[in-house]
Protein backbone atom coordinates (compact mmCIF):
# COMPACT_ATOMS: atom_id res chain seq x y z
CA UNK A 1 0.00 0.00 0.00
CA UNK A 2 1.20 3.51 -0.83
CA UNK A 3 0.06 6.31 1.49
CA UNK A 4 -1.43 9.42 -0.13
CA UNK A 5 -0.24 12.40 1.93
CA UNK A 6 -1.04 16.10 1.85
CA UNK A 7 1.96 17.67 0.09
CA UNK A 8 3.75 20.84 1.14
CA UNK A 9 2.09 23.60 -0.90
CA UNK A 10 3.78 26.73 0.47
CA UNK A 11 5.96 27.97 3.29
CA UNK A 12 3.17 29.75 5.21
CA UNK A 13 0.43 27.13 4.59
CA UNK A 14 -0.17 24.65 7.43
CA UNK A 15 -3.59 23.25 6.54
CA UNK A 16 -5.78 22.66 3.51
CA UNK A 17 -9.33 21.55 2.74
CA UNK A 18 -10.06 18.43 0.71
CA UNK A 19 -12.47 19.93 -1.81
CA UNK A 20 -13.25 16.96 -4.03
CA UNK A 21 -12.26 13.39 -4.80
CA UNK A 22 -11.96 13.10 -8.58
CA UNK A 23 -11.72 9.30 -8.27
CA UNK A 24 -14.00 7.26 -6.01
CA UNK A 25 -13.10 4.83 -3.24
CA UNK A 26 -12.33 1.41 -4.77
CA UNK A 27 -11.74 2.84 -8.25
CA UNK A 28 -8.69 2.03 -10.34
CA UNK A 29 -6.28 4.97 -10.87
CA UNK A 30 -3.41 5.35 -13.30
CA UNK A 31 0.00 6.70 -12.35
CA UNK A 32 0.15 10.54 -12.40
CA UNK A 33 -3.65 10.75 -12.75
CA UNK A 34 -5.24 13.60 -10.79
CA UNK A 35 -7.26 12.00 -7.99
CA UNK A 36 -8.21 14.89 -5.68
CA UNK A 37 -8.44 18.68 -5.37
CA UNK A 38 -7.15 20.58 -2.33
CA UNK A 39 -7.79 24.19 -1.37
CA UNK A 40 -5.56 26.31 0.84
CA UNK A 41 -6.18 29.86 1.99
CA UNK A 42 -4.45 31.10 -1.15
CA UNK A 43 -5.05 28.69 -4.02
CA UNK A 44 -6.30 25.30 -5.25
CA UNK A 45 -3.96 22.34 -5.71
CA UNK A 46 -4.19 18.79 -7.04
CA UNK A 47 -3.00 15.40 -5.79
CA UNK A 48 -1.64 12.97 -8.38
CA UNK A 49 -1.41 9.20 -8.01
CA UNK A 50 2.20 8.07 -7.44
CA UNK A 51 1.46 4.58 -8.75
CA UNK A 52 -1.29 2.76 -10.62
CA UNK A 53 -3.63 0.71 -8.42
CA UNK A 54 -6.88 0.62 -6.46
CA UNK A 55 -7.75 3.75 -4.50
CA UNK A 56 -8.82 3.58 -0.86
CA UNK A 57 -9.94 6.94 0.58
CA UNK A 58 -9.77 7.70 4.32
CA UNK A 59 -10.52 11.45 4.31
CA UNK A 60 -13.81 12.94 3.25
CA UNK A 61 -14.67 15.93 1.07
CA UNK A 62 -14.77 19.10 3.16
CA UNK A 63 -12.26 17.80 5.75
CA UNK A 64 -9.62 20.24 6.99
CA UNK A 65 -6.22 18.53 6.97
CA UNK A 66 -2.66 19.28 8.06
CA UNK A 67 0.38 19.08 5.80
CA UNK A 68 1.58 15.46 5.82
CA UNK A 69 -1.80 13.97 6.82
CA UNK A 70 -2.76 10.71 5.09
CA UNK A 71 -5.95 11.03 3.02
CA UNK A 72 -5.95 7.59 1.42
CA UNK A 73 -3.92 4.73 0.02
CA UNK A 74 -3.19 3.09 -3.34
CA UNK A 75 -2.93 -0.70 -3.57
CA UNK A 76 -0.37 -1.08 -6.35
CA UNK A 77 -0.49 -4.90 -6.05
CA UNK A 78 -4.12 -5.08 -7.17
CA UNK A 79 -4.70 -6.49 -10.67
CA UNK A 80 -5.62 -3.96 -13.31
CA UNK A 81 -9.24 -4.23 -14.52
CA UNK A 82 -9.79 -5.65 -18.00
CA UNK A 83 -10.83 -3.06 -20.52
CA UNK A 84 -14.25 -3.71 -22.02
CA UNK A 85 -14.25 -4.03 -25.83
CA UNK A 86 -16.10 -1.34 -27.73
CA UNK A 87 -19.25 -2.87 -29.22
CA UNK A 88 -19.74 -2.33 -32.93
CA UNK A 89 -22.94 -0.60 -33.90
CA UNK A 90 -25.38 -2.97 -35.58
CA UNK A 91 -26.80 -1.91 -38.96
CA UNK A 92 -30.24 -3.07 -37.85
CA UNK A 93 -30.24 -0.45 -35.09
CA UNK A 94 -29.45 2.30 -37.58
CA UNK A 95 -32.31 1.19 -39.79
CA UNK A 96 -34.71 1.16 -36.85
CA UNK A 97 -33.70 4.67 -35.88
CA UNK A 98 -34.19 5.87 -39.44
CA UNK A 99 -37.68 4.40 -39.57
CA UNK A 100 -38.68 6.04 -36.28
CA UNK A 101 -37.28 9.36 -37.44
CA UNK A 102 -39.60 9.33 -40.43
CA UNK A 103 -42.70 9.16 -38.23
CA UNK A 104 -43.67 12.56 -36.78
CA UNK A 105 -44.86 12.51 -33.19
CA UNK A 106 -46.42 14.98 -30.79
CA UNK A 107 -42.98 15.33 -29.15
CA UNK A 108 -41.65 17.03 -32.30
CA UNK A 109 -43.75 20.09 -31.44
CA UNK A 110 -41.48 20.62 -28.43
CA UNK A 111 -37.99 22.14 -28.58
CA UNK A 112 -35.16 19.69 -29.31
CA UNK A 113 -34.83 18.08 -25.85
CA UNK A 114 -35.56 14.74 -24.18
CA UNK A 115 -38.47 16.21 -22.22
CA UNK A 116 -41.63 14.04 -22.22
CA UNK A 117 -45.08 15.60 -22.27
CA UNK A 118 -48.67 14.51 -22.54
CA UNK A 119 -50.36 15.28 -25.91
CA UNK A 120 -52.45 18.12 -24.41
CA UNK A 121 -49.43 19.62 -22.61
CA UNK A 122 -47.33 19.41 -25.79
CA UNK A 123 -50.04 21.16 -27.79
CA UNK A 124 -50.26 24.05 -25.29
CA UNK A 125 -46.47 24.36 -25.18
CA UNK A 126 -46.31 24.59 -28.95
CA UNK A 127 -49.21 27.07 -29.14
CA UNK A 128 -47.83 29.39 -26.43
CA UNK A 129 -44.19 28.88 -27.53
CA UNK A 130 -43.12 28.17 -23.93
CA UNK A 131 -39.61 27.09 -22.97
CA UNK A 132 -39.87 23.57 -21.55
CA UNK A 133 -37.12 24.47 -19.05
CA UNK A 134 -39.60 26.81 -17.36
CA UNK A 135 -41.99 23.93 -16.67
CA UNK A 136 -41.77 21.80 -13.50
CA UNK A 137 -42.98 18.29 -14.44
CA UNK A 138 -45.19 16.41 -11.99
CA UNK A 139 -45.93 13.28 -13.99
CA UNK A 140 -44.31 9.86 -13.62
CA UNK A 141 -40.75 9.76 -14.92
CA UNK A 142 -40.57 13.55 -15.32
CA UNK A 143 -43.53 13.76 -17.68
CA UNK A 144 -45.04 17.22 -18.22
CA UNK A 145 -48.79 17.25 -17.67
CA UNK A 146 -51.47 19.74 -18.70
CA UNK A 147 -51.71 21.25 -15.19
CA UNK A 148 -47.91 21.82 -15.13
CA UNK A 149 -48.15 24.01 -18.25
CA UNK A 150 -51.23 25.88 -16.98
CA UNK A 151 -49.46 26.52 -13.64
CA UNK A 152 -46.46 27.99 -15.48
CA UNK A 153 -48.76 30.24 -17.50
CA UNK A 154 -50.49 31.43 -14.30
CA UNK A 155 -47.16 32.18 -12.56
CA UNK A 156 -44.82 33.65 -15.20
CA UNK A 157 -41.27 34.36 -14.10
CA UNK A 158 -41.30 31.98 -11.14
CA UNK A 159 -38.21 29.80 -10.94
CA UNK A 160 -39.01 26.12 -11.68
CA UNK A 161 -39.06 23.97 -8.56
CA UNK A 162 -39.14 26.94 -6.16
CA UNK A 163 -42.22 27.12 -4.06
CA UNK A 164 -43.99 30.47 -3.90
CA UNK A 165 -43.27 32.38 -0.64
CA UNK A 166 -40.61 29.84 0.31
CA UNK A 167 -38.63 30.59 3.50
CA UNK A 168 -36.05 27.82 3.19
CA UNK A 169 -32.48 28.46 4.38
CA UNK A 170 -29.19 26.74 3.67
CA UNK A 171 -25.91 26.79 5.58
CA UNK A 172 -22.64 26.34 3.74
CA UNK A 173 -19.12 26.13 5.12
CA UNK A 174 -16.95 29.08 4.09
CA UNK A 175 -14.00 27.95 1.98
CA UNK A 176 -10.40 28.63 2.98
CA UNK A 177 -10.05 31.04 0.07
CA UNK A 178 -13.22 32.94 1.02
CA UNK A 179 -12.07 33.17 4.67
CA UNK A 180 -8.70 34.53 3.56
CA UNK A 181 -10.31 37.12 1.26
CA UNK A 182 -12.62 38.19 4.11
CA UNK A 183 -9.73 38.54 6.56
CA UNK A 184 -7.58 40.53 4.13
CA UNK A 185 -10.39 42.90 3.18
CA UNK A 186 -11.11 43.72 6.83
CA UNK A 187 -7.37 44.07 7.46
CA UNK A 188 -7.08 46.50 4.55
CA UNK A 189 -9.93 48.64 5.89
CA UNK A 190 -8.57 48.65 9.45
CA UNK A 191 -4.84 49.05 8.75
CA UNK A 192 -4.78 51.71 6.01
CA UNK A 193 -5.89 55.33 5.78
CA UNK A 194 -7.90 54.56 2.65
CA UNK A 195 -9.43 57.27 0.48
CA UNK A 196 -10.84 57.15 -3.06
CA UNK A 197 -10.55 59.73 -5.81
CA UNK A 198 -12.64 59.64 -8.99
CA UNK A 199 -12.39 60.75 -12.60
CA UNK A 200 -13.91 59.83 -15.93
CA UNK A 201 -12.39 58.94 -19.26
CA UNK A 202 -13.73 59.31 -22.80
CA UNK A 203 -13.23 55.86 -24.35
CA UNK A 204 -13.92 57.00 -27.94
CA UNK A 205 -10.34 56.75 -29.22
CA UNK A 206 -9.69 53.33 -27.70
CA UNK A 207 -12.96 51.95 -29.02
CA UNK A 208 -12.19 53.30 -32.48
CA UNK A 209 -8.73 51.67 -32.41
CA UNK A 210 -10.16 48.35 -31.28
CA UNK A 211 -12.84 48.39 -33.98
CA UNK A 212 -10.28 49.24 -36.65
CA UNK A 213 -7.44 46.89 -35.68
CA UNK A 214 -8.95 44.05 -33.63
CA UNK A 215 -9.14 41.59 -36.56
CA UNK A 216 -5.61 42.32 -37.75
CA UNK A 217 -4.33 42.25 -34.17
CA UNK A 218 -5.82 38.79 -33.57
CA UNK A 219 -4.57 37.52 -36.93
CA UNK A 220 -0.99 38.55 -36.18
CA UNK A 221 -0.79 37.94 -32.41
CA UNK A 222 -3.34 35.17 -31.91
CA UNK A 223 -5.14 37.02 -29.11
CA UNK A 224 -7.95 39.57 -28.91
CA UNK A 225 -7.32 43.27 -28.34
CA UNK A 226 -9.11 44.08 -25.09
CA UNK A 227 -9.30 47.08 -22.79
CA UNK A 228 -6.97 45.62 -20.16
CA UNK A 229 -3.80 46.10 -22.23
CA UNK A 230 -4.58 49.82 -22.66
CA UNK A 231 -5.24 50.30 -18.95
CA UNK A 232 -2.22 48.25 -17.88
CA UNK A 233 0.07 50.16 -20.23
CA UNK A 234 -1.32 53.52 -19.09
CA UNK A 235 -0.87 52.58 -15.43
CA UNK A 236 2.75 51.51 -15.92
CA UNK A 237 3.65 54.95 -17.34
CA UNK A 238 1.76 56.75 -14.57
CA UNK A 239 3.29 54.56 -11.84
CA UNK A 240 6.79 55.43 -12.99
CA UNK A 241 5.91 59.13 -12.89
CA UNK A 242 4.25 58.85 -9.44
CA UNK A 243 6.46 56.27 -7.65
CA UNK A 244 4.68 56.49 -4.28
CA UNK A 245 1.57 54.95 -5.88
CA UNK A 246 3.78 51.94 -6.72
CA UNK A 247 5.32 51.68 -3.23
CA UNK A 248 4.72 49.82 0.07
CA UNK A 249 4.91 50.81 3.69
CA UNK A 250 7.21 48.30 5.40
CA UNK A 251 7.31 49.02 9.11
CA UNK A 252 8.74 52.51 9.40
CA UNK A 253 10.24 52.47 5.92
CA UNK A 254 8.90 53.11 2.42
CA UNK A 255 9.71 50.44 -0.15
CA UNK A 256 9.78 51.82 -3.71
CA UNK A 257 9.79 49.65 -6.85
CA UNK A 258 11.42 50.50 -10.17
CA UNK A 259 9.26 47.86 -11.86
CA UNK A 260 5.50 47.48 -12.27
CA UNK A 261 4.07 44.10 -11.25
CA UNK A 262 0.39 44.61 -12.03
CA UNK A 263 -2.13 42.48 -10.14
CA UNK A 264 -5.33 41.74 -12.06
CA UNK A 265 -8.42 41.00 -9.96
CA UNK A 266 -10.25 37.97 -11.36
CA UNK A 267 -13.54 36.50 -10.15
CA UNK A 268 -12.89 32.74 -9.95
CA UNK A 269 -15.43 30.00 -9.09
CA UNK A 270 -14.14 29.77 -5.51
CA UNK A 271 -13.70 33.50 -4.91
CA UNK A 272 -11.64 36.54 -5.86
CA UNK A 273 -8.03 35.89 -6.88
CA UNK A 274 -5.40 38.42 -7.94
CA UNK A 275 -2.74 36.96 -10.28
CA UNK A 276 0.23 39.14 -11.21
CA UNK A 277 1.62 40.32 -14.56
CA UNK A 278 5.37 40.68 -13.88
CA UNK A 279 7.31 43.63 -15.32
CA UNK A 280 4.25 44.87 -17.19
CA UNK A 281 6.13 48.07 -18.06
CA UNK A 282 8.40 46.01 -20.35
CA UNK A 283 5.66 44.09 -22.14
CA UNK A 284 4.00 44.91 -25.45
CA UNK A 285 0.23 45.22 -25.84
CA UNK A 286 0.03 41.70 -27.29
CA UNK A 287 2.17 40.24 -24.49
CA UNK A 288 -0.08 41.85 -21.88
CA UNK A 289 -3.23 40.51 -23.55
CA UNK A 290 -1.74 37.00 -23.75
CA UNK A 291 -0.80 37.12 -20.08
CA UNK A 292 -4.28 38.33 -19.08
CA UNK A 293 -5.91 35.46 -21.03
CA UNK A 294 -3.49 32.93 -19.55
CA UNK A 295 -3.98 34.05 -15.94
CA UNK A 296 -7.75 34.45 -16.25
CA UNK A 297 -8.02 30.94 -17.73
CA UNK A 298 -5.97 29.46 -14.90
CA UNK A 299 -8.11 31.30 -12.37
CA UNK A 300 -11.34 29.92 -13.85
CA UNK A 301 -9.88 26.38 -13.82
CA UNK A 302 -8.39 26.79 -10.31
CA UNK A 303 -4.91 26.15 -11.74
CA UNK A 304 -3.09 29.25 -10.46
CA UNK A 305 0.19 28.54 -8.69
CA UNK A 306 1.10 30.39 -5.49
CA UNK A 307 3.96 32.27 -7.13
CA UNK A 308 1.54 33.61 -9.76
CA UNK A 309 -0.49 35.38 -7.04
CA UNK A 310 2.30 36.59 -4.77
CA UNK A 311 3.82 40.04 -4.99
CA UNK A 312 2.31 42.72 -7.16
CA UNK A 313 2.92 46.43 -6.72
CA UNK A 314 -0.41 47.81 -7.97
CA UNK A 315 -3.85 46.32 -8.73
CA UNK A 316 -6.43 46.86 -11.48
CA UNK A 317 -9.98 45.60 -11.00
CA UNK A 318 -12.75 45.74 -13.60
CA UNK A 319 -16.24 45.88 -12.08
CA UNK A 320 -17.56 47.04 -15.43
CA UNK A 321 -17.77 43.47 -16.71
CA UNK A 322 -20.56 42.92 -14.15
CA UNK A 323 -22.30 46.20 -14.98
CA UNK A 324 -20.89 48.36 -12.16
CA UNK A 325 -21.14 52.07 -12.96
CA UNK A 326 -19.15 53.34 -9.97
CA UNK A 327 -17.52 51.77 -6.91
CA UNK A 328 -14.75 52.24 -4.33
CA UNK A 329 -12.34 49.29 -4.62
CA UNK A 330 -10.47 48.10 -1.51
CA UNK A 331 -6.66 48.18 -1.49
CA UNK A 332 -4.89 44.86 -2.01
CA UNK A 333 -2.47 45.04 0.93
CA UNK A 334 0.47 45.50 1.25
CA UNK A 335 0.03 47.57 -1.91
CA UNK A 336 -0.83 51.23 -1.58
CA UNK A 337 -3.35 51.74 -4.38
CA UNK A 338 -5.87 50.05 -6.65
CA UNK A 339 -7.54 51.28 -9.85
CA UNK A 340 -11.20 50.46 -10.45
CA UNK A 341 -12.52 50.29 -14.02
CA UNK A 342 -16.26 50.47 -14.61
CA UNK A 343 -19.01 50.09 -17.18
CA UNK A 344 -18.70 52.07 -20.42
CA UNK A 345 -21.89 54.06 -20.86
CA UNK A 346 -22.88 56.64 -23.46
CA UNK A 347 -23.44 59.99 -21.73
CA UNK A 348 -23.83 63.61 -22.85
CA UNK A 349 -20.72 65.73 -22.21
CA UNK A 350 -19.71 69.29 -23.05
CA UNK A 351 -17.03 69.37 -25.76
CA UNK A 352 -15.85 72.65 -27.31
CA UNK A 353 -19.05 74.37 -26.24
CA UNK A 354 -21.29 71.64 -27.72
CA UNK A 355 -23.21 68.84 -26.04
CA UNK A 356 -22.11 65.53 -27.57
CA UNK A 357 -22.66 61.86 -26.73
CA UNK A 358 -19.52 59.93 -25.80
CA UNK A 359 -18.78 56.44 -24.41
CA UNK A 360 -17.63 57.37 -20.90
CA UNK A 361 -16.13 55.31 -18.08
CA UNK A 362 -15.77 56.31 -14.44
CA UNK A 363 -12.37 55.55 -12.90
CA UNK A 364 -11.79 55.16 -9.15
CA UNK A 365 -8.41 55.14 -7.43
CA UNK A 366 -8.43 53.95 -3.82
CA UNK A 367 -5.15 54.75 -2.09
CA UNK A 368 -3.42 54.68 1.28
CA UNK A 369 -3.19 58.31 2.43
CA UNK A 370 -0.30 57.42 4.76
CA UNK A 371 2.03 57.19 1.76
CA UNK A 372 0.13 58.86 -1.10
CA UNK A 373 -0.93 62.49 -0.84
CA UNK A 374 -3.95 64.03 -2.58
CA UNK A 375 -1.78 65.71 -5.19
CA UNK A 376 -0.17 62.39 -6.12
CA UNK A 377 -3.40 60.41 -6.25
CA UNK A 378 -5.20 63.00 -8.38
CA UNK A 379 -2.13 63.52 -10.57
CA UNK A 380 -1.82 59.79 -11.16
CA UNK A 381 -5.46 59.43 -12.16
CA UNK A 382 -5.36 62.49 -14.43
CA UNK A 383 -2.28 61.03 -16.13
CA UNK A 384 -4.03 57.70 -16.69
CA UNK A 385 -7.01 59.57 -18.15
CA UNK A 386 -4.73 61.53 -20.51
CA UNK A 387 -3.00 58.38 -21.76
CA UNK A 388 -6.28 56.56 -22.36
CA UNK A 389 -7.91 59.45 -24.21
CA UNK A 390 -4.78 59.83 -26.37
CA UNK A 391 -3.60 56.22 -26.86
CA UNK A 392 -0.78 57.27 -29.22
CA UNK A 393 0.97 58.57 -26.08
CA UNK A 394 1.30 54.98 -24.86
CA UNK A 395 4.15 54.48 -27.33
CA UNK A 396 6.53 56.93 -25.64
CA UNK A 397 4.56 57.98 -22.60
CA UNK A 398 4.42 61.50 -24.02
CA UNK A 399 3.52 63.42 -27.18
CA UNK A 400 5.80 62.24 -30.06
CA UNK A 401 6.57 65.82 -31.08
CA UNK A 402 7.50 66.75 -27.49
CA UNK A 403 9.66 63.61 -27.32
CA UNK A 404 11.40 64.67 -30.54
CA UNK A 405 12.02 68.19 -29.22
CA UNK A 406 12.91 66.86 -25.74
CA UNK A 407 10.33 69.11 -24.16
Amino acid sequence: MIDIKIPTVGESINEVTLVKWLKKDGEWVERDEVIAELESEKATFEINAEKSGLLKTTAGEGDTLKIGDIVGQIDETAPAPAKAPVAAEKPAVKEAVAVVAEKPTVKETLPATDVKASPVAAAILADKKLDVKSITPSGTGGRILKNDVLDALSNPGRKPGVEAFSRNEKREKMSNLRRTVSRRLVEAKNSTAMLTTFNEVDMSRIMELRAKYKDKFKEIHGVGLGFMSFFTKACTFALQEWPSVNAYIDGEELLFHDYCDISIAVSAPKGLVVPVIRNAESLSMAEIEKKVVELAGKARDNKLALEEMQGGTFTITNGGVFGSLLSTPIINIPQSAILGMHKIEERPIALNGQVVIRPMMYLALSYDHRIIDGRESVGFLVRVKELLENPELLLFGKDPVKALLEL
